[in-house]
């Protein structure tokens, strides 16, 4: 479990096809701190297991082997070496709680359709599915690129949300521009409502 506040951006190093996987290999250093072989690190909002951890120098890199299913579904699938990805270490359970309730289990992808500086602040619109927007409601919590964000308005097709100056700096949309892909992972809470009530009408 994850609450949407990325705690660093990490650095791609290395992107290699295997037969039944990808090799993903990720520069960090605050997430890196104490992580073991066998812990959670979402990457990008995707819950990923280090399976191995290198020290090169100061830097270290953790390794991470993403199926196909996993290679499919998330932005990932374009990142190469140089690109930066956000990181956040699964939620201590005596730690404070911030952001929102983050499964590291991705939905979808959106793409950027419109991204603009108004002010101090950036807007951020999103375009999703239709399997997606009918999860996303004004005010309500979204994770974008793992990032807890609220919504601002949504639309039919797309959906906005305010960047503040602080979470650009903190995280990789610093990198992205119009027509990129981002993760999505919507409110785990309307997605269990709605199962419930779908449920409780299928019983009547």
């Amino acid at each position: 479990m994850f609450s949407g506040i990325v705690e660093e951006k990490g650095t791609v190093q290395r992107v290699k096809p295997g037969k039944d996987s990808f090799e993903l290999l990720v520069q960090a250093q605050k997430c890196a701190s104490g992580l073991q072989i066998g812990d959670s690190l979402a990457v990008n909002g995707c819950c990923l297991t280090a399976v191995k951890l290198f020290s090169r120098g100061k830097n270290k890199l953790v390794q991470f082997d993403l199926l196909k299913e996993t290679w499919k579904r998330t932005n990932l699938s374009f990142a190469q070496p140089g690109s930066r990805v956000n990181l956040e270490r699964s939620l201590r359970a005596d730690g404070r709680f911030g952001g929102h309730f983050v499964t590291g289990h991705i939905d979808g992808l959106g793409k950027i359709v419109h991204w603009e500086r108004e002010g101090q602040d950036h807007l951020l619109r999103i375009a999703a599915s239709p399997d997606l927007m009918r999860y996303i409601i004004k005010k309500g919590s979204i994770a974008v690129d793992g990032v807890s964000l609220t919504v601002a308005n949504v639309r039919k097709t797309n959906f906005d949300i305010w960047i503040i100056p602080h979470t650009l700096r903190m995280t990789a949309f610093s990198q992205r521009a119009t027509g990129d892909l981002v993760n999505i992972e919507v409110d785990l809470i309307g997605k269990y409502v709605e199962r419930f009530v779908t449920c409780c009408q299928a019983a009547e």
